[in-house]
């Protein structure tokens, strides 16, 4: 596997409810501006999506992948891995969120990508800053305005 890339961003809002945002992979397409599309493909005993299938276009990169998922018992994390992918041959991420008190969490999103297209690291990691940055930042957006 690739290096891991980790960004972290403090978001107004207490961890429960940011880990439902985070959850709710049907309302991606509505806030994710990369996400086409999410399907459910089985969940685990709590109810928690354990296996989701994404439409992927974000500009230069365009995939149809699956993730399987692990979510933390304390319900400050989950973790992922793909099990499918066109573009991605392998990918590991997680969301870790630290509550800071007052209502305020800080998100730190890992994330590592493989792709079957040869990347120059450089590039390659410059494309994972700027697909977390995004995604952190529409993160926030959408658990703040809620």
């Amino acid at each position: 596997m690739v290096d891991q890339s980790t960004q972290s961003i403090e978001i107004e809002a207490p961890a429960e409810r940011i880990m439902a945002v985070i959850a709710d992979f049907p309302a991606y397409p509505e806030w994710a501006e990369a996400v086409k599309e999410t399907e459910v493909l089985s969940q685990d005993s709590a109810g928690n999506a354990e296996r989701v299938r994404f439409v992927l276009d974000a500009g230069v990169v365009k995939d149809t992948y699956t993730n399987v998922y692990t979510w933390a018992e304390d319900g400050l994390s989950v973790s992922w891995e793909l099990t499918e992918g066109q573009v991605q041959k392998a990918q590991h991420g997680s969301y870790t969120l630290k509550p800071l008190g007052e209502g305020r969490t800080e998100v730190t999103y890992s994330l590592a990508v493989s792709l079957a297209i040869p990347m120059i690291g450089m590039f390659r990691r410059k494309a994972e800053k700027m697909i977390m940055d995004t995604a952190l930042k529409e993160l926030k957006r959408r658990v703040e305005a809620e």
